[in-house]
């Protein structure tokens, strides 16, 4: 019987098969070969590959190993200055480089290092957020601006120190909106390396607030002062140098954050201390009627006799409570030249005035109110109409 010659068959793609003659197969076969043998190459190389990351994982197991014996053998205080490398890296203006978070956990940028009063004003604004620390005020600005955070918790006045001018000037620099306030009371503490004695110290440091809400406490002990960028800044401050003649005036939290001890508690001259944060987002929220609402504002007038009076007046005028009233000058306009008859041309600081006022934008009060305002200010801008913190500020309680 004569042997026929073996066809291979492959579709077409058009539903037609064709035929290959016996060299086509060989020709096929011997490419399969070759992908064979390429195939057992990429193999070897990933199986190199491997095996040289096991080695490397177990020489890092035995350095693990290592490092625990030796930090059985160190001390407590030891331990803490090892774990500040963990603590996160306060976001710069220039250098963003966690990205954004899409997760459904908040993210809350605030001024400062773990254990500022920043940080638990964030968290009492929104608990169970995710604090993100920055080292500038704008830093945080420019965070919820570039969607690296959700939310900003900056400090807008003290009842001691008086209003933070820098933060107003940023509310007109960038277009976040108020969308909350909080409270905070604050408690100050003398805190030292471990073993330290108050009377030993030779210079304290902490935020130039912080160190004018104690001096009475200073002055006692006589003591040389350094101002520094914030309070918790301080005292990490001393933990990771090692500075036994210095103090740093902070909150209990910080103390323990970074391994340090309370020399002195409740050192501020007036317990009644108590800063305002603001709460800032990208978008402004829904005013109601329904509970008490704040609206901030900024504007400008026209210099004239009686213009103040007269942008006040549209507030009385409808039974409109003012809570705070401020005058910065303009940094783009700071000067207006007058003429003058009698002695030539007299120069005037031109004023923006932040004014808070009780009543929702929601309310045709202040509706009514502004547009008012608006017939002669040069300049209005609404920063927020959020909900007011009615929350009680008790006396200030440190953390044991």
């Amino acid at each position: 019987m004569a042997r026929l010659p073996i066809l291979a068959a492959h579709n077409t793609g058009n539903g037609s098969w064709s035929s290959q003659s016996p060299g086509v197969i060989s020709d096929t076969t011997h490419h399969l070969q070759g992908r064979h043998a390429d195939w057992q190459s990429s193999c070897a190389v990933l199986s190199s590959q491997w095996a040289s990351q096991v080695e490397k994982e177990s020489l890092a197991v035995d350095l693990h190993a290592d490092a625990s014996d030796e930090k059985l053998a160190t001390t407590s205080f030891r331990d803490t200055l090892r774990d500040l490398v963990t603590f996160p890296k306060p976001l710069s203006i220039i250098d963003f480089s966690k990205p954004p978070s899409h997760g459904s956990e908040l993210r809350v940028a605030y001024q400062g290092v773990p254990g500022a009063y920043s940080e638990s004003a964030a968290s009492k604004a929104y608990p169970n957020c995710e604090a993100v620390p920055c080292d500038q005020f704008e830093a945080a600005f420019q965070a919820v601006e570039l969607w690296l955070a959700d939310r900003a918790v900056l400090p807008l006045e003290n009842s001691l120190g008086g209003s933070i001018h820098r933060n107003y000037d940023l509310l007109l620099r960038h277009r976040l909106h108020i969308v909350g306030e909080v409270q905070i009371s604050v408690h100050h503490c003398l805190l030292g390396l471990p073993g330290v004695k108050k009377e030993h110290l030779k210079r304290v440091i902490s935020h130039p607030q912080a160190l004018a809400q104690c001096e009475h406490t200073l002055s006692k002990l006589g003591v040389a002062r350094e101002a520094v960028d914030d309070t918790a800044g301080a005292a990490q401050f001393i933990a990771a140098n090692n500075l036994r003649d210095t103090g740093a005036i902070a909150s209990a939290r910080a103390a323990e954050l970074y391994g340090l001890d309370i020399l002195a508690d409740g050192i501020q001259d007036d317990s009644g201390n108590v800063t305002r944060f603001l709460m800032l987002a990208r978008e402004p929220i829904i005013p109601r009627t329904d509970r008490r609402f704040k609206t901030s504002i900024v504007f400008a007038l026209e210099e004239e006799a009686g213009a103040l009076f007269k942008a006040l007046s549209v507030f009385a005028l409808r039974n409109i409570n003012l809570t705070k009233i401020e005058s910065r000058p303009q940094r783009k306009r700071p000067l207006r030249v007058v003429d003058d008859r009698n002695h030539g041309v007299a120069k005037y600081f031109e004023y923006l005035f932040f004014i808070d006022f009780e009543a929702s934008m929601a309310d045709p009060r202040a509706q009514n109110a502004l547009g008012q305002l608006q017939e002669f200010a040069s300049f209005l801008r609404v920063l927020g109409s959020y909900p007011m913190d009615m929350t009680p500020v008790g006396p200030s309680v440190s953390k044991s």
